[in-house]
């Protein structure tokens, strides 16, 4: 959670989560500072202040406490890492007549195993991933199960075209290229239709309401089956409860509940220090780049983690953790506070167009990772890889959008990142090998692409033809 700006930060290991390294890096690290008694998970944090002297020296007074215990410690900065799945979003003042419920109700945070359902009647609110993951695992064992949805879900397979898993096929640089290059209708067009590949959600009552909005897609491969067996039932949003059943907007009731599971989601809360710091307009929060505050006179408060995009959260937060710690030991800096402001409401824009108002963490993968990496010198230049490497090119900007490629150039470069650029199908496909009846059949990157073109190119070529 805490970071001094000399600390000796292992950008230059690729894989430092299974480097035996970063175990040497952390103990140097904590008996340079005397912290490893901060290293302890039952540590907590009480607070933390801007120093008197903070606008000359940005440092922090951090107090914490253990076994009862106080102590406050001088820190040169400070990274706050605690994401935002920490705090249980429980909105009941949302339901009326929920206080008037005899069954039990708890958020899906305190779920832990369905066999305690065996034979209940249970009413899951929320369609994210947790709500119907719990959904589906009580389908097997709960008397009966339904699914309260304000506003819809896409929900997509992790098997995605041709069986590949569906952040290898659908996360890359040319997908997103065209995502931000096509007309919005023509792109709007070319989502919904990915989205439905494998079922209408029309005909599963799963349909988002407003389908065009790029807010992140459950996923989930036992729920269309389960609504077709009939094992679990989607409803709109809970109009009010009585003390036995949910009357739903539609007005139709489930009766007889045994439990209400809220799926709802979790709070952004940082109840140890000043959120004015953070949240500096209208109760938004308002971050540069989703990590720096901007009204701070020195840039050592980092926030690590408080994002939210389709794409793996490990390689998101180690780019995050890269340049702030540049940030931080001054090696990099931040614009102007106009300038972050500036950049700030032009990101809130494109959010509220692709994302919509419920989902203002929500931000593009690749588009954030690539300005993340040009920060420290760590983005690929794909015009000039396609003329020095062209293999290599056409691995990174059709193929999967894998954290190896921030590893290619600049600070942290890693001399074997071509290579497991070249050979991550190898990597994914030999776990499913188990049973070898041929050779692993690996994906024509850009086959799907000349297939797609082809009609185009051929309905141009038939009418040129016919008005000739």
């Amino acid at each position: 959670m805490m970071c001094f700006p000399d600390f000796p930060y292992p950008d230059h290991f690729p894989n430092f989560m299974h480097n035996n390294k970063i175990q040497e890096y952390i103990t140097v690290f904590a008996k340079e500072k005397d912290l490893l008694k901060y290293i302890q998970f039952k540590t907590l944090v009480s607070s933390v202040n801007k120093r008197p002297d903070f606008s000359v020296t940005g440092q922090w007074d951090v107090t914490t406490e253990r076994d009862g215990k106080k102590e406050s410690t001088i820190f040169d900065a400070v990274l706050i890492c605690s994401g935002h799945h920490v705090y249980p979003n429980l909105p009941k003042e949302s339901f009326p007549g929920l206080k008037l419920f005899k069954g039990k109700c708890f958020h899906s945070r305190e779920y832990k195993e369905p066999g305690i359902f065996k034979g209940k009647r249970v009413l899951v609110i929320g369609l994210g991933n947790s709500g119907c993951d719990i959904a589906t695992e009580l389908s097997r064992t709960a008397k009966q199960v339904i699914i309260s949805s304000r506003s819809g879900s896409w929900v997509i397979s992790r098997v995605w075209d041709d069986g590949y898993p569906w952040d290898m096929v659908f996360v890359n640089r040319f997908e997103t290229f065209l995502k931000n290059n096509l007309p919005k209708a023509i792109s709007d067009w070319w989502y919904k239709k990915k989205m439905n590949a494998k079922f209408k959600h029309e005909n599963y009552g799963l349909m988002p309401l407003n389908g065009t909005l790029r807010k992140e897609p459950v996923f989930n491969d036992e729920l269309p089956a389960c609504i077709l067996c009939g094992t679990v039932s989607i409803k709109p949003n809970v109009k009010e409860f009585t003390e036995t059943s949910a009357i739903f907007e539609d007005g139709t009731v489930f009766e007889a509940i045994d439990c209400v599971i809220f799926a709802t989601g979790y709070g952004y809360v940082y109840p140890f220090f000043d959120e004015s710091i953070i949240k500096s307009r209208n109760n938004e929060i308002t971050l540069f780049k989703d990590i720096f505050p901007p009204s701070l006179e020195k840039p050592t408060l980092g926030i690590i983690g408080l994002v939210q995009s389709l794409g793996a959260a490990i390689p998101t937060v180690d780019l995050q953790a890269r340049w702030a710690v540049k940030v931080v030991k001054g090696t990099c800096t931040l614009p102007s506070i106009t300038d972050m402001m500036n950049d700030i409401d032009k990101k809130m824009r494109e959010r509220l167009k692709w994302f919509g108002t419920s989902n203002t963490m929500q931000t593009d993968y690749i588009n954030y990772m690539d300005e993340l990496a040009s920060f420290i010198g760590a983005k690929p230049n794909i015009p000039w890889l396609f003329l020095t490497d062209p293999k290599l090119a056409v691995e990174v900007f059709f193929g999967p959008c894998s954290p190896y490629q921030f590893r290619l150039v600049g600070p942290g470069k890693w001399p074997g990142a071509r290579k497991a650029i070249l050979t991550q199908w190898d990597r994914t496909l030999k776990p499913m090998k188990t049973r070898a009846v041929g050779t692993p059949l690996k994906p024509c990157l850009l086959c799907r692409w000349v297939r797609l073109l082809a009609l185009p190119i051929l309905v141009v070529a038939i009418f040129l033809a016919w008005i000739q």
